[in-house]
């Protein structure tokens, strides 16, 4: 009897019943309506002719673009959606470059003197920061306020995603880059032709993560940014719908300006859906991507 009871598979490697199935499936569909729920009543309602959005219900049943109309009446959407999409793809390009060298300069410990003493500084700052005022002390001593740069500079480098993509590099083989190497390989040229395309999914998630931190970041521009001309798409969201300052542009005065709430909506989705279009392209990396680079090494 004792033989049978240590042979038996544990309860939660049995076959669940049907009535548990029942249960996983109507607790999951609970999640997916409370979590889509949200984002459909807001693009519903940036949609919303006045009449519907002022009657209420769950989802508005009249739609119209005169919300979007609105907006782009004005350039304070579109030039604000340009500056978020320059320091976004800006930014990007020059974080991923600066993690990616710096990742595989750190595998280096053993050759390179000095870089293990540079790994553990990095490490450090996952720990301690220095704090807003000193951050704002340095910008401003560095000339980058009311400058883009003040967006991108100080969020250049994460240390997470260092070291995320440098146990990635760890995990190469170790026979293939000596080999490149006897063979008279530089070290760049071991990292564009041999290291860059191993590491396909890691780059493109910690692109994606780069990408998402530039685009949702306002507290930067908050901070340093004093010309509203020059404010990102998040800033703006900020301002018009979080602090709630009317945003409307109607320029006919017969014309009847739609509601703020549809002006505020409509601002929500240009603000979001522009990194959800991006977001499908990376999400087959994340597995591969973060997964091997944070756990192995």
């Amino acid at each position: 009897m004792t033989a049978r009871r240590e042979q038996r598979r544990p309860v939660w490697m049995d076959e669940p019943s049907a009535v548990v199935q029942l249960l996983k499936i109507v607790v999951i569909a609970v999640i997916v309506v409370v979590m889509l729920y949200p984002f459909l009543y807001v693009v519903a309602s940036s949609f919303a002719t006045p009449e519907a959005a002022t009657a209420g219900g769950l989802l508005p049943t009249q739609f119209s673009l005169e919300a979007y109309r609105n907006i782009f009446a004005g350039d304070v959407v579109t030039h604000a959606l340009l500056v978020s999409v320059g320091i976004t793809v800006v930014g990007t390009v020059l974080s991923v470059a600066l993690t990616v060298t710096t990742a595989y300069g750190l595998t280096r410990t053993r050759d390179v003197p000095g870089s293990r003493f540079a790994l553990y500084l990095i490490l450090l700052t996952m720990l301690f920061g220095a704090g807003i005022i000193p951050q704002y002390l340095l910008v401003r001593s560095l000339g980058l306020i009311n400058s883009y740069w003040s967006l991108i500079l100080p969020g250049l480098l994460s240390a997470f995603n260092l070291i995320v993509v440098r146990n990635f590099f760890m995990n190469i083989p170790r026979d293939i880059l000596e080999s490149a190497r006897m063979d008279g390989a530089a070290e760049p040229s071991i990292l564009g032709r041999i290291v860059l395309p191993l590491s396909k999914p890691v780059v493109a998630v910690v692109a994606l993560f780069y990408a998402v931190g530039y685009w949702n970041n306002f507290f930067n521009a908050m901070l340093y940014l004093n010309d509203n001309a020059k404010w990102p798409i998040q800033q703006v969201l900020n301002h018009y719908v979080v602090q709630g300052v009317q945003l409307s542009t109607v320029q006919d005065v017969h014309q009847v300006a739609p509601p703020p709430q549809t002006i505020q909506m409509a601002v929500v989705v240009l603000a979001t859906v522009p990194i959800l279009v991006v977001y499908p392209f990376a999400q087959r990396y994340f597995t591969q991507g973060v997964l091997t680079g944070a756990i192995k090494g």
